[in-house]
């Protein structure tokens, strides 16, 4: 009877472990469906899951950058507009505290899209990034015309509209949108609140121990 406790014991232990071993996944966001193929002679059902499109946009160097610049490494993307009176400095802001603690850190980058088409050039983002302290390519600050930068959003599962009624002119939500090397959507976040953030740190950190 001792014999089978001390063997029942040491299995529950052995589950226990495993499951604290067991590396934390983040969900994957948006739609998905699923797809019959052949391998090996076999029918099997793969799941395709929404993922970011691909893209032409100008930087702040006046540079075009594609998605490629975001290959193999995880991103924080957001959509902002540089003379953004309300939600936007807060949140450029907290998207900072990344870029500082991971500055260097080729397996993180960071996206922002002005959704101000009309005034934010390249130039007016590069002044931007240079008063926000960034001074390297690893948080890109890019424009495109209206209809690029507002479906983008949408792939996002962003709002972002132009508005002549609200301040600024434009009307959009502030997340943080936490992207995977697959160009899929992880999580996403509220740019201006603190608890928010301080989820987003954790989640960063589990994601990029997803691809050790």
């Amino acid at each position: 009877m001792i014999r089978i406790h001390f063997i029942f014991s040491f299995l529950v232990g052995l589950s226990l472990l495993a499951c604290q071993t067991e590396k934390k996944k983040l969900p994957i966001y948006g739609n998905r469906e699923a797809e019959e193929k052949v391998v090996d002679g076999k029918t099997i059902v793969d799941t395709i899951y929404h993922t970011i499109p691909n893209y032409e946009f100008l930087n702040q160097d006046s540079v075009i950058i594609t998605n490629k610049v975001f290959e193999n490494r995880i991103y924080i993307s957001n959509f902002f507009f540089t003379h953004c009176p309300t939600i936007c400095p807060t949140m450029q802001r907290n998207l900072l505290k990344f870029y500082e603690k991971y500055k260097g850190d080729p397996r993180i980058a960071f996206l922002s899209h002005s959704i101000d088409f009309k005034y934010d050039s390249p130039s007016v983002l590069k002044s931007y990034a240079n008063k926000l302290g960034v001074d390297s390519e690893q948080w890109q600050f890019v424009t495109g015309d209206k209809a690029s930068i507002y479906k983008m959003a949408d792939n996002y599962f962003v709002y972002a509209k132009e508005d002549k009624n609200v301040p600024g002119g434009y009307d959009h939500q502030g997340y943080l949108v936490l992207v995977d090397h697959d160009k899929r959507i992880r999580a996403a976040y509220d740019g201006t609140d603190d608890e928010q953030v301080q989820l987003l740190f954790n989640d960063v950190e589990t994601l990029l121990k997803e691809y050790e």
